[in-house]
């Protein structure tokens, strides 16, 4: 039910409001039979914008809603009477959604900030009434603008996960039982791949109340760059992550191998991916002895602080946390 209330991508068609006319009136009033023009300009179409909520977690609100139709602007008045303005809609959306033109996938923004407003498509402008037409040769101008239409256009919402740290690996490499046991997440776990298609996110109580958020990460595949698996659909949330962790079973067959793959992934995606801090966790630790660990630390590669855990046994729990606390920490100085 989880996931299915997870929606991370919405395509919905947006018509802005059209501008109203300008007036065409002129003066009137006892005494004065021909006044000059006095027709006020038309209001503006109605915006559709976006703004941040830091309580939303997700599209759903937007799933169903297919059209977003904001009002049209008043018309002028008399007396130079400005029509009045459309009304906007508001589409209320998570930190990290990103916007885009539906037919050209050109980027328009991003909301990062709890409160911040982007307009999705402007409203139309309202036309000019016909007192701005005065001039010395035509004190009687009997034209005023009409409004500006509005716009109909397709548009995409994408959210993607705002977490402290997001955990990378391959199809059941132990992601989200490790997030069952460092957070009160409850995902499903399940001895079978992709288990996991939507980001779970959890809230890791760490010493002297402090904490962080982790994000479990749908598996990434091999070529997973090429769409394979899903994978621009996944691989988008591992940008809005701070720090990753990446996560290898024990009994992988080479782990550096494993772990190069993944780093691979994400380069090919976004090279500036790798600049992110990275941590390395050795999972499943409890199916392998003292012996045989000190056998892969061979394997590990070089400059990546890692750590062999068991989220079943709880094997190297208390030392992941200090790391990653360790890494986030650091990454923000």
């Amino acid at each position: 039910m989880a996931e299915q209330n997870f929606v991370d991508y919405v395509k919905i068609c947006c018509r802005s409001g059209k501008g109203g006319a300008g007036s065409r009136h002129f003066m009137r009033a006892k005494y004065i039979p021909k006044g000059g023009p006095d027709g006020g300009d038309g209001g503006r179409g109605g915006h559709i914008i976006v703004r941040g909520n830091r309580n939303i977690w997700t599209l759903l609100a937007l799933k169903y809603r297919k059209h977003v139709i904001a009002s049209a602007g008043g018309n002028g008045g008399d007396n130079n009477k400005h029509g009045a303005d459309g009304e906007d809609v508001v589409l209320e959306v998570p930190l990290g959604t990103v916007a885009k033109d539906a037919e050209t996938g050109e980027f328009l923004f991003e909301i990062t900030e709890d409160g911040e407003e982007q307009v999705l498509l402007p409203g139309g402008r309202g036309g000019l009434g016909n007192s701005h037409f005065k001039t010395s040769t035509n004190q009687a101008p009997r034209y005023a603008q009409p409004g500006e239409s509005g716009k109909e256009e397709w548009k995409i919402l994408e959210l993607k996960v705002l977490a402290d740290v997001g955990l990378v690996g391959f199809p059941n490499a132990g992601k989200s039982t490790l997030l069952s046991v460092l957070t009160a997440a409850k995902p499903e776990i399940a001895p079978y791949p992709f288990t996991t298609i939507a980001p779970n996110l959890g809230i890791v109580k760490y010493r002297d109340a402090r904490s962080f958020i982790i994000a479990d990460i749908p598996g990434i595949i091999e070529n997973a760059h090429l769409g394979k698996g899903l994978g621009h659909r996944f691989l988008r949330h591992i940008e809005r992550n701070s720090t990753l962790l990446f996560m290898v079973p024990s009994d992988e067959e080479h782990i550096g191998n494993a772990y190069r793959i993944l780093l691979n992934e994400l380069e090919m995606y976004n090279p500036e991916l790798l600049d992110k801090p990275r941590v390395l966790a050795i999972t499943k630790s409890d199916l392998i002895d003292e012996e045989l660990q000190d056998m892969l630390k061979a394997d590990i590669p070089k400059g990546i602080p890692y750590v062999f855990i068991s989220a079943i046994t709880g094997k190297g729990l208390d030392e992941l946390r200090d790391l990653l606390w360790k890494t986030i920490t650091e990454s923000k100085y």
